[in-house]
């Protein structure tokens, strides 16, 4: 049974891994492909950093898809190096995240926002 639930569990990993590369490639593309249509018209910054967001969304939601692979594999049977490495792996995936999803958060689809003041009460 354990051997059973070892090889799905591997094969589940495996699988997740798989679209984890789907997702960069496809975003890669995506913003490539969006890149090149705007490499005639350089005046358009706004473009080009909603081209960035997009490209970091995509990164995301593939560095969330690596970290499930990883828990999946250290699941089974882990030793105590096992979930070192997850850890290590999962911080700066989350730190990655953390600050793509700032960055996103920063500068809305178009505009960029203004930071408020320390200590100014929302509006």
């Amino acid at each position: 049974m354990e051997e059973l639930l070892g090889l799905v569990a591997s094969w589940s990993a495996l699988i997740l891994e798989a679209v984890v590369a789907l997702l960069v490639m496809y975003g890669a593309l995506e913003a490539l492909v969006r890149m090149a249509g705007l490499a005639l018209d350089r005046s358009d910054p706004v473009m080009r950093r909603r081209i960035w967001m997009n490209f970091a969304q995509w990164i995301i939601l593939a560095l969330e898809f690596a970290l499930g692979a990883d828990i999946i594999r250290t699941a089974i049977a882990p030793t105590w190096d096992d979930v070192g490495k997850l850890a290590a792996i999962a911080a700066i995936r989350t730190g990655l995240s953390f600050f793509l999803e700032r960055d996103i958060e920063a500068f809305g689809p178009g505009e960029e926002k203004k930071p408020r003041p320390s200590g100014s009460a929302a509006e």
